[in-house]
């Protein structure tokens, strides 16, 4: 974890872009010596989202077994797919 003061990121904005990008980790920037803001570069603030997105979905379904939602055996997707290409 980086921590910089806000000062940082307006007198060195490239220095914190390069941080965020070489290390591909958020940036917590301080104010007065508390937390303020968090800045992460675009790539891994997206890869983030996207890991979010699919551990919601993995919840969800996972609720939705444990409520009684049909599953599949191996077999059964084996047979399905193999009607659905022919």
């Amino acid at each position: 974890m980086y921590i910089k003061s806000s000062a940082t990121i307006r007198n060195n904005y490239n220095e914190i872009a390069n941080l965020c990008r070489e290390t591909c980790e958020p940036v917590y920037l301080t104010k007065n010596g508390e937390g303020d803001l968090v800045v992460m570069d675009i790539k891994s603030f997206e890869k983030r989202q996207r890991d979010l997105r699919i551990a919601e979905e993995l919840v969800q379904i996972r609720n939705s077994r444990m409520n009684g939602a049909k599953t599949y055996t191996i077999e059964e997707l084996d047979t399905f797919l193999e009607d659905a290409v022919l």
